[in-house]
């Protein structure tokens, strides 16, 4: 079983910049792909990016990229989202998660398709 436990939310000005870390313990995921999903206040968990357990495909929400930059170290067995530009409307509660199956082709989107969850960490982005 892969725990996931995310870090480095906070609160930031708008335009400023954070780096979330989500490391991983129990198993390696150096060939599970992984993603990154936010909540925010009354709205459903939505897709944000998503990195291939090969490091060699990533994928955005149309509303981050360019902003944001997903990576991962599997030596470490920790996947990155690095947040530049922030806004408001990036205010949420993000979370890491694993894909249900190892070494799949696809970056998938949805929440189904993954299987492992960290608890989020929060992150606030102030006007």
């Amino acid at each position: 079983q892969v725990q996931l436990v995310e870090s480095g939310g906070g609160l930031v000005q708008a335009g400023g910049s954070l780096r979330l870390s989500c490391a991983a313990s129990g198993r390696t995921i150096s060939r599970y792909n992984m993603g990154w999903f936010r909540q925010a206040p009354g709205k459903e968990r939505e897709f944000v990016a998503a990195i291939s357990w090969s490091t060699t495909s990533t994928k955005y929400a149309d509303s981050v990229k360019g902003r944001f930059t997903i990576s991962r170290d599997n030596a470490k067995n920790t996947v990155y989202l690095q947040m530049n530009s922030l806004k408001p409307e990036d205010t949420a509660i993000y979370y890491c998660a694993g894909d249900r199956e190892y070494t799949r082709a696809y970056l998938y989107t949805r929440e189904m398709d993954y299987d492992y969850w960290g608890q989020g960490t929060q992150v606030t982005v102030s006007s």
